[in-house]
This record gives C-alpha cells, sequence and structure tokens, in this order.
C-alpha cells in the first residue's frame, strides 16, 4: 500500500516565522553590508535618546511643578481671605467661622509687612516678616518640621524670631544672636511717621528646601509682629478722659486698650483644586464680608510660565524622535537597495508582495521599538535618580548644575507620570510604524526581472 503524496507547501500566512527570520538577517551586521546595519543602529540610539530625553524632562518638570506646588500651599493657604469693611479686628471669630465650613482644614490669622534685616556682622537685606502664633506653626507642618537648629517651645511667650537657614548665612547669625529689623512704618510724631528699629534674638533655624522662603522670610510671633507694624487701634477705656496732648507716653499708653488686628486670615481646603466650589461655599456660609484670593490667583503667572515651558520643551524633544523616525526612512530605504536581488529571488520563489512589504516593515518597527523600549529603560532608571546623578555630575564638573538661586528649590525633583510614558512611548512606536510604510510598499513594488537583468 503507497503512502500519500505529500501536501503542497502553501503560503504561511502573514507575519509567519519566515518573514521574522528574514527581517532579523537583514538588519543583522554582516561584511557586505555593515554600513546599513551601522546606520541602523545610529537609528535606534537616536530613537532611544529621544524617548529618554522627553521621559527625562517630563519627570523632572511635573517634579519640579509638585515640589513647587507643595512648598508654596504648605506654608502658603489655599485662599488668603482679607476684610472689606472695617479693619480686621474681629479676625478670630472669622477664623473660627471659616473653620467651620465644611472643606476647610485650617484658618490662620497672619500679619505680613516688609523690612530690612541684618546681624552683628552684615550689611541689611530686605526680608518679609510674618508673625503668626505657635497654634498655627502647629498646623503648618512644613515650617513646624523644617527647624534645624532651634525648637518652638514657648513661641508666643518670648520674642525670638526664626529665620531660613540661607537668611541665617547671609546675616551671619546663629541660635541665640540678635537680628536687626528696621522699618520706615514706625511711631506717628508730630513731623509724621518715624522708622521703627528692634533687636530680636533668632530662636529657630529652618530649612524648607526652597530658595525663596530660606532666604527671604522671617517669622516671629503674632503679637510682637502686631505690635512692631503698629497693627492695634487705641480705644479710651471706659470712664477715661483722654490724656493731654503733651502728657507723658506712659500716661497716654495707660488711657487706651490695644485693639488688635491682622493683615488676613489663610484658608487651607482639603482639595486644592476645588478653588470654586469652595469661593461659593465660604461665600455662603461665612456672614463675615470678605475677599478671598485663591493661589492660583496669587501665582497665575508663574505656573503659567511653568506650563509653558514643559510644553515646549515637550514639542522641542519630540523633535528628536521625529528625525530618527526619518531616518528609519532612510536606513530602510538603503536596506532595500542593497537587497534588490534578495527581493527578486524571494519573489520568484513565491513570495508575495505582501510577504516583502511585512518582511520590511518588521524590520523597520523593529527599529522603532528596540529605540523605544531601550529609551523607556534608561529614562526611568535616569528619572528615578535624577538629584543623584546631578549631585555626581555637579562634583565631578567643579559647578553646581541646576543652582537652588535659579531654580527655588535645593534638590532636583523628579515625577513619572505613568501616563505622559505612556503617551511618549506610544508617539515613538507610532511614528517609527509610520516611517516603515513608504520603504516597504516600494520594496513591495520591485520587478524581480527587472533586478535580475543584470545579475
Amino acid at each position: 500500500m503507497s503512502s500519500p503524496a505529500p501536501a503542497p507547501l502553501g503560503d504561511p500566512g502573514p507575519f509567519s516565522r519566515f518573514e521574522f527570520i528574514v527581517a532579523w538577517r537583514y538588519l543583522r551586521a554582516r561584511r557586505r553590508d555593515r554600513f546599513v546595519s551601522v546606520i541602523a543602529a545610529l537609528t535606534l540610539t537616536g530613537i532611544a535618546l529621544g524617548v529618554a530625553a522627553l521621559i527625562v524632562v517630563t519627570s523632572v518638570m511635573n517634579g519640579f511643578n509638585a515640589e513647587i506646588v507643595n512648598k508654596l500651599l504648605g506654608l502658603n493657604g489655599h485662599f488668603a481671605a482679607y476684610p472689606i469693611e472695617a479693619r480686621f479686628t474681629d479676625y478670630e471669630a472669622a477664623a473660627s467661622d471659616l473653620e467651620a465650613v465644611d472643606g476647610v482644614v485650617a484658618a490662620l490669622p497672619y500679619v505680613e509687612g516688609q523690612a530690612l534685616a541684618s546681624g552683628a556682622r552684615s550689611d541689611f537685606t530686605g526680608v518679609v516678616v510674618r508673625g503668626t502664633s505657635a497654634a498655627s506653626i502647629d498646623k503648618l507642618t512644613l515650617l513646624r518640621d523644617g527647624a534645624i537648629l532651634g525648637h518652638w517651645d514657648g513661641w508666643d511667650d518670648g520674642e525670638g524670631v526664626a529665620i531660613g537657614r540661607r537668611l541665617a548665612e547671609t546675616l551671619k547669625v546663629g541660635i541665640g544672636d540678635p537680628v536687626t529689623l528696621v522699618t520706615p512704618n514706625g511711631r506717628e510724631t508730630q513731623s509724621g511717621r518715624s522708622p521703627q528699629q528692634r533687636s530680636y534674638p533668632v530662636k529657630v533655624i529652618f530649612d524648607l528646601g526652597m530658595t525663596e522662603f530660606d532666604a527671604l522670610y522671617l517669622f516671629m510671633p503674632l503679637r510682637p509682629a502686631q505690635t512692631y507694624f503698629n497693627m492695634f487701634e487705641r480705644v479710651l477705656k471706659p470712664g477715661v478722659a483722654p490724656p493731654d496732648f503733651d502728657a507723658p507716653d506712659e500716661e497716654k499708653e495707660a488711657a487706651y486698650d490695644r485693639v488688635y488686628r491682622v493683615s488676613a486670615v489663610e484658608v487651607f481646603i482639603d482639595d486644592p483644586n476645588a478653588i470654586s466650589r469652595m469661593r461659593n461655599r465660604i461665600g455662603l456660609e461665612v456672614e463675615r464680608p470678605l475677599v478671598l484670593s485663591d493661589w492660583q490667583q496669587q501665582h497665575q503667572s508663574f505656573f503659567e510660565a511653568l506650563q509653558t515651558q514643559g510644553t515646549v520643551m515637550f514639542v522641542i524633544l519630540s523633535m528628536i524622535v521625529l528625525v530618527a523616525a526619518f531616518n528609519i526612512i532612510s536606513s530602510l530605504i538603503m536596506l532595500v537597495k542593497d537587497k534588490g536581488t534578495d527581493i527578486a529571488v524571494l519573489r520568484t520563489m513565491g513570495a508575495t508582495r505582501g510577504a516583502i512589504m511585512r518582511i520590511f516593515g518588521i524590520a523597520g518597527v523593529a527599529i522603532g521599538v528596540g529605540g523605544t523600549l531601550t529609551g523607556l529603560a534608561l529614562g526611568l532608571v535616569i528619572a528615578a535618580n535624577a538629584e543623584a546623578i546631578r549631585a555626581f555630575l555637579s562634583s565631578l564638573l567643579g559647578f553646581t548644575i541646576f543652582p537652588p538661586e535659579v531654580f527655588f528649590l535645593s534638590s532636583l525633583p523628579s515625577r513619572t507620570n505613568p501616563s505622559e510614558v505612556a503617551l511618549i512611548v506610544g508617539v515613538a512606536m507610532g511614528l517609527s510604524f509610520l516611517a516603515t510604510i513608504y520603504p516597504a510598499w516600494r520594496a513591495a513594488q520591485y520587478d524581480p526581472v527587472e533586478a535580475l537583468r543584470y545579475e
């Protein structure tokens, strides 16, 4: 009994093992076509560098934005509530009403003003003086936990001040050293206001990791700050006759009570993005007429500049991937030219136009996918170790990369956004796929008769 004849070999179908084997052989570096393989390797490297650069830059920009927002909102409220009608002497009641609103975490009264500060061995420098209470500092965890020297115990009882590490270096002072503050808004005299000068010992030195705060802000207890900036009203005591104009200062002070006021009340909410909703809720539930200035309004130009910078950087770095995608076109066209005879032989052996197109498409996509995955791994590693790499390069080169005086932060933050990484990978692979279409189509149009005529 004779065995049945073997069935004829048919079309293996699209994306068969045969097509992948041929595409891989075309990409391997051999002596005769090493130049084409080198071009393909350089194209893969270009895509990898472009993807890595995009991931690193977007991660650093995200980290920078998040760190700036955390620092700003960790020390400044989401809203600043200012009085509309009378001076803000009922700030304690207003703060209680604000904290009773659902969604409000804390309402902290404060006094703020500008002054000139100097140490015993330094010149004057401008500072922002902020008066706040110990209860407020307990709620400002960034400030409370940022103390590196000294302590906050007995803050309301004493007249010491808290300054940033960089300001302490500028003033050349340490714990217990006096800091002299000078402001032009002193007492009223017959010839006008006289400058006011007072000295306070340094009680706390803090480091918040943000240059603007560490080099500019000086904190002092709320009541001394109210006194220093004359944030009070003199109200004649009941049953006491007004003293004569030329009466001694002690007699004048004894005849009046002081009603203190504040600059504003900082309002912290549980959702920093719910600005509009909380503004309406506070307006409905708090009877005291207040003007609410939110953090987005206060820093609008700054964050718009950051967003514009991030968009521009993304577009510019995307050009690297785009140029690498054009290199895929050129390398595949060179590969098609170099493999003209091979294409003709495959066609005579029964390979369809679709198979030829898929072979070169696989070769081009392999370059794009390999470059994208390499760039993905490289970018994630660099983004995860951005600060360590920055410190190493700074010590190696002998100068500071990303100086904190310019970029506001003492370290280089990095925060990788998975959705942005997925977008970058998708764009890179999409461009790589589009770049293979034309060269693969050209390879499928080869006429085997014309290609073998002169062989």
